[in-house]
């Protein structure tokens, strides 16, 4: 199938009045395979509430498909120092979805020299090395996992911390080179969950201990009543620099020219 050439805007308006199912069967439409069992379009989970949800939306999606991992390349960054309790979510989803999730490591030797530079707990020295590790350990590999993907979709909302109050449902991620889907973007944390328990989905026993936000076991901790949600993320730092690299300016501007899906025009 030939794909028609697409701007930015007109993504948006193709997409704008979806709800968020409606929203992701366009997406999986849209960002189809570029041949047989190959697909375009990623999703990205940290395994927390808004993946999880994701996670059961794409699968509700791909119930009749005979085969949903042609789809959609799901995937987790398993950095290493991800919590037990992270991992267990891992492997319940094996079971619980149609949609399998892959699992991208870190490469072991620059995990190496980044701890004989700065020791296995450098990222509580500055910012500069909290972003090393976070570049080693999640940047680089979610780099591979997206390689020759048109699209990826994430669970990032604008309530979620005062980074990420201009995102756009739809974005082009100039860093990676892609378009970046965000369909949870105006939910709050309430209808997250509410949506959750209504669907009886598997989450991480972590949230029900005071994180909202999870991330990898040394750099997160329990938020107390009336913190912001991402305050347990980096907590000794500010909260304008609370990123790890994986998403890019929403505000940067897609390149000047248009797209054809199957490859930039």
């Amino acid at each position: 199938m030939a794909f028609p050439t697409e701007s930015l805007d007109e993504l948006r308006n193709q997409s704008r009045d979806l709800d968020t199912g409606a929203f992701l069967a366009w997406a999986l439409t849209t960002f189809g395979p570029s041949e047989p069992g190959v697909p375009s379009l990623a999703f990205a989970t940290s395994l927390g509430l808004e993946d999880q949800l994701v996670l059961a939306l794409l699968d509700e999606q791909l119930t009749y498909d005979p085969a949903p991992s042609g789809r959609i390349h799901a995937f987790t960054l398993d950095t290493g120092r991800l919590p037990e309790e992270t991992l267990a979510v891992l492997h319940t989803n094996r079971t619980a979805f149609r949609v399998p999730v892959a699992a991208y490591h870190p490469e072991a030797s620059a995990v190496e020299a980044l701890i004989s530079r700065g020791g296995p707990n450098l990222f509580y020295n500055s910012v500069e090395d909290r972003k090393a590790c976070c570049a080693v350990r999640k940047v680089a590999p979610l780099g591979r996992a997206l390689a020759g993907r048109r699209a990826w979709i994430t669970g990032l909302r604008r309530a979620q911390s005062v980074t990420r109050t201009d995102l756009q449902r739809v974005e082009w991620d100039s860093a990676n080179g892609l378009f970046k889907l965000n369909p949870l973007l105006d939910w709050s944390l309430d209808q997250v969950q509410a949506e959750l328990a209504r669907r009886g989905t598997p989450v991480n026993t972590l949230h029900a201990q005071g994180y909202p936000s999870l991330g990898c076991a040394p750099c997160t901790r329990a938020v107390a009543p009336g913190e912001d949600e991402r305050a347990g993320r980096w907590w000794w730092e500010q909260a304008d620099k609370k990123e790890c690299g994986l998403h890019a300016d929403p505000t940067a501007p897609a390149p000047a020219r248009s797209f054809k899906f199957g490859g930039l025009s």
